[in-house]
């Protein structure tokens, strides 16, 4: 930047002057959406037993949020441009800070999970207004890459500050300050945001999809519902293949509405590139493993091991911390010498390879020697990937389709958390039922036949988990065929990590 005959610095024309104040209101916004996913996930096991939730809906408290977040995103998009960046993200900040409240005086499960889906829809409104601010915010592309630089890491640390923060809130207050938590966080962004942000008006002409937002957010629901149904229904059962078809039909309907909507909310020329479309894929079916990961995890440190909230929570820092480690000290460094798929290829094997260590579980693993190798192998397999996967989704895409494509990679990762943690749940709670019922003969041993049929189910869906990686690692391999990027991008909007 220049400097005047004073030495100060010269603002370029048009620059805020209060800019790097304004990412701060910015991304502390962004960090409280992209810790809810996790901050959560600590208190699952207090919330549940407080609730009197069963172990087939217990999914619904991550599953409700993903589904709502991931399942209305594009429209969010679009409702940011047709009334104003600004304002969609002062009434998305009030929104969540509003559903948190809801959430955290919940009485019953089912109020819980429906004030989980309002957050989710407030934070789908809350996310592209962010990203879209930040470009607005940032002109000059030296000091908008460093901006996206200080967002993306505080939205990738949202993690590790979501595990630690659930764990200090849940063992020292009470699981329901894992969502109290947001609203001094929102209180303080709303008024940041009157005093520090600036916004053009919205555009008028700008249509909003609503058809396609039911046919794509209704197929999601139906299918995530019907996986949940599964657990005590059973797979065969008429009600739980109707959810199933219905919902495949729902998206199929989606797919045909977005060639004929007059404004889509996917424009399909984005997803009908190969390279972007193996990029959605390896997300989507990298997530499921990984979400499915998290819930089992946060269970067996807890109920299995004993372990308290706080222990839990630091446990799962060496994950957050090898996903940073993958992304940006191996992945951005190599990427550019590299095709993107040489990345994800390698980085979805160790990925897969790090889940192998947690199908060994018993009741009685060590931490040290079982679970931290495989933690640390999913971390950085997750690293390698995502940072290709962003770079190569965004790269090449005409300006007006930017914000859309980003939206669409963040839908990938909330729709494979939704589907994931719902599908892998059902998979655990049947496989423990059928190991207690054929293994309970007495009854003086029933406590510890439940624990070792609690694990059993937990190793068998990540049985599944591991194949559904290494399927994402071969989509990678067929479909990513894209070259080395001849530059890292900088100035363009990249979606936050997945938590």
């Amino acid at each position: 930047m220049s400097v005047t005959r004073t030495g100060e610095p010269r603002v370029p024309t048009g620059q805020d002057t209060h800019r790097w104040w304004a990412l701060v209101i910015i991304a502390l916004a962004q960090l409280m959406v992209v810790l809810d996913a996790t901050i959560v996930n600590i208190a699952l096991p207090s919330a549940q037993s407080d609730l009197h939730m069963s172990d087939g809906n217990r999914q619904w408290v991550i599953t409700a949020y993903t589904l709502a977040f991931g399942g209305l995103l594009l429209l969010g998009g679009r409702v940011a441009d047709l009334v104003g960046r600004k304002r969609t993200f002062i009434i998305g900040l009030i929104g969540f800070a509003g559903a948190s409240a809801l959430g955290g005086a919940a009485t019953t499960s089912a109020m819980l999970f429906g004030a989980r889906a309002l957050q989710g829809a407030f934070a789908a409104l809350l996310a592209p207004s962010a990203l879209s601010l930040l470009t607005t915010t940032f002109t000059d592309p030296k000091e908008r890459g460093k901006a996206f630089g200080i967002y993306g890491a505080l939205a990738g640390s949202g993690s590790a500050i979501g595990f630690i923060a659930g764990g200090l809130l849940t063992e020292y207050l009470d699981w329901r300050w894992c969502l109290y938590v947001n609203i001094p966080i929102a209180v303080i962004a709303v008024f940041g945001a009157l005093a520090l942000l600036h916004d053009r008006p919205g555009h008028k002409n700008v249509r909003l999809d609503v058809p396609g937002a039911i046919l794509g957010c209704g197929g999601l629901v139906a299918i995530v519902y019907g996986f949940s149904e599964a657990e005590p229904r059973g797979w065969s059962d008429p009600v739980v293949l109707a959810l199933l078809i219905g919902g495949v039909v729902l998206l199929a309907a989606f797919v045909w509405w977005q060639n004929r909507a007059p404004s889509p909310l996917l424009p399909l020329h984005i997803i009908k590139d190969r390279n972007r479309a193996g990029c959605f894929l390896t997300m989507g079916l990298a997530v499921i493993g990984m979400f499915g990961v998290f819930l089992f995890m946060t269970y067996y440190l807890q109920v299995v091991l004993g372990y308290s909230p706080v222990k839990t929570g630091l446990a799962f820092l060496p994950l957050t911390v090898a996903i940073i480690i993958g992304s940006t000290q191996i992945s951005a460094r190599l990427l550019p010498h590299l095709p993107p798929r040489a990345l994800m290829v390698p980085g979805m094997i160790l990925a897969a390879g790090g889940m192998l260590f947690f199908t060994q579980l018993t009741v009685e693993s060590d931490y040290a020697g079982e679970l931290l190798p495989g933690l640390l192998l999913l971390g950085l397999g997750m690293g390698l990937t995502f940072m290709p996967v962003f770079a190569t989704a965004t790269a090449g895409v005409a300006p007006q389709d930017s914000g859309v494509t980003s939206a669409t990679v963040n839908t990938s990762q909330q729709v494979g958390g939704s589907i994931g943690t719902a599908l892998l749940n059902t998979i655990a709670t049947t496989s423990t039922t059928a190991y207690v019922a054929a293994h309970l003969r007495n009854p003086a041993q029933r406590e510890l036949v439940v624990r070792e049929g609690v694990v059993h189910g937990y190793t068998v869906a990540i049985w599944w988990a591991v194949g559904i990686m290494l399927l994402a690692g071969l989509i990678a391999g067929l479909m990513v065929t894209a070259k080395p990027p001849k530059h890292a991008p900088t100035d363009s909007p990249v979606p936050e990590p997945v938590p």
